[in-house]
């Protein structure tokens, strides 16, 4: 699908392969703040999870494509979540797992062509994503994209035994 590629990424659907990865990413520890995730997930449920990924986003209210470089390494996920198709907006995630592909261009080229899917072809009105106060990168990656800070939730996380507040952007498309 032309529209999930750029020049540097792409995103596809999860496939039966992505198990390891997948894992990998949903117990990292240093990111349970960022999907309010506290426990491991094992990879019998993940199993399951990948086997459901092929129900369609209007079922399931969810969408999580993975990231890949055109060479055919997966270096992330970005998903659509809370799909409302009644008000036309869904949340928006993105992880590249590495550190050494972040800062890179690949967040920001996956975000791009993942809000033009959503408007194009899933003829949203609105994303919207909350980003923790000291996440500096994803803020000005998503304030690259035209997202507009639109309220501030204080002390909104409890992680490592102190509260964490966190920032709401939304991108309307006009």
């Amino acid at each position: 699908m032309k529209t999930l590629k750029g020049k540097s990424v792409y995103l596809r659907a999860l496939e039966p392969e992505d198990l390891e990865f997948v894992h990998d990413i949903e117990n990292d520890e240093d990111i349970w703040m960022l999907s309010n995730t506290q426990t491991p997930f094992s990879k019998y449920i993940i199993k399951k999870y990948l086997e459901n990924a092929l129900k369609d986003i209007y079922e399931v209210k969810q969408l999580r494509l993975v990231i890949e470089t055109l060479q055919g390494t997966p270096i992330g996920l970005i998903d659509l979540f809370d799909f409302d198709f009644k008000n036309k907006r869904a949340g928006l995630g993105i992880i590249i797992k590495n550190e050494d592909d972040r800062n890179k261009g690949y967040g920001k080229e996956a975000l791009k062509l993942l809000v033009e899917y959503s408007f194009v072809h899933l003829n949203l009105h609105q994303l919207y994503c909350q980003i923790s106060d000291g996440n500096t990168s994803s803020i000005k990656l998503f304030k690259s994209q035209g997202f507009e800070e639109v309220g501030f939730l204080k002390d909104w996380q409890f992680n490592n035994n102190s509260f964490h507040s966190e920032y709401i952007f939304q991108l309307i498309n006009n």
